[in-house]
């Protein structure tokens, strides 16, 4: 950068004192331009083509990413004057298209590559979706942990505060994304434990009703024993406490809220779908029957008739 000294540019009167060569010869500046004075901001900052200034900001202390942002798209909406509007940039910008369109992709494909893997387990088109629509009932357990311990923080007085230090805010994030994702996976599995017992014994000859029934019981104690044991192992994550606390209490909140409402609702709305979508199944291709003698079965059988 080539510039003149401070005298020679402190007003513009001393801009007129420059001279520049024209030949053999220093002719004023004057000769060859006008100066008029003018007043601006030394740089004008542009986003997307637009005038804009940047605002960079963090969170409060016990508020996540994605309440702030929320935060600010309900206050632009309020305050700014007509012709004005806004954008987020970097982490920002990247964090609210995770939260839209792309995250309802994901969850789109997880369906779908679970529906493709079931359907070559079971052979079936049909019976696949006992597993799918049972999946649900877990999601919607999630939200509502994460809608109960999200409003505790906001009680008022003391109560609210030492129900945030403990459990923290829960919001829809990232972390909770995450968490649903790992749910389906585990939920699902719940389910196929119950489906796939119950169609061992609907190939054996028992009825559709009772071989959902032997089936729920036979993997009853697992699916407790598994599900409380994960139930607990993320217990420190609800009550995580220092650096990272509010993505742990998310995941925690949501994992084991959808974990455990799913379990308990699993254990009944699984043999339902699975009674009425074997009897749908078998209306199209009817059933082989295997180990019509139940030598396979013999166990349950002497069990379950004591």
């Amino acid at each position: 950068m080539v510039q003149g000294e401070r005298k020679d540019r402190t007003n513009i009167e001393s801009l007129h004192k420059i001279k520049i060569k024209n030949g053999n010869e220093m002719a004023p500046i004057t000769e060859f331009m006008t100066i008029t004075p003018t007043f601006g901001p030394d740089n004008i900052n542009r986003f997307n083509m637009y005038t804009a200034i940047s605002v960079n900001g963090n969170p409060a202390s016990g508020y996540t990413s994605g309440q702030a942002i929320k935060a600010i798209e309900e206050v632009a909406a309020q305050s700014l004057p007509q012709g004005y509007s806004f954008e987020f940039s970097g982490q920002s910008r990247e964090e609210q298209k995770s939260a839209g369109s792309t995250t309802a992709i994901v969850f789109l494909l997880c369906f779908v590559f679970i529906y493709l893997l079931l359907s070559a387990q079971y052979e079936s088109y049909v019976l696949p979706l006992a597993v799918l629509l049972s999946v649900p009932f877990g999601l919607a357990g999630s939200f509502i942990f994460i809608q109960l311990f999200g409003s505790l923080s906001y009680l008022p007085g003391m109560l609210g505060s030492f129900m945030g230090m403990i459990f923290g805010s829960a919001s829809n994030n990232i972390y909770v994304q995450i968490a649903l994702i790992m749910l389906m996976g585990l939920l699902a599995k719940n389910a196929i434990l119950i489906v796939e017992f119950a169609l061992d014994r609907r190939k054996m000859g028992m009825s559709i009703t009772w071989a959902a029934v032997l089936g729920a019981g036979a993997r009853l104690r697992p699916i407790l024993m598994t599900s409380l044991a994960m139930i607990i192992g993320l217990l420190p994550l609800m009550f995580a406490s220092g650096v990272g606390a509010n993505g742990n209490h998310s995941l925690g909140i949501t994992a084991i809220g959808g974990m455990l409402i799913g379990m308990i609702f699993q254990i009944f709305i699984v043999p339902v779908l699975f009674v009425v979508f074997q009897y749908l199944q078998e209306k199209v291709k009817p059933m082989v029957w295997e180990d019509i003698d139940n030598t396979d079965a013999q166990a349950d059988i002497e069990q379950y008739s004591k």
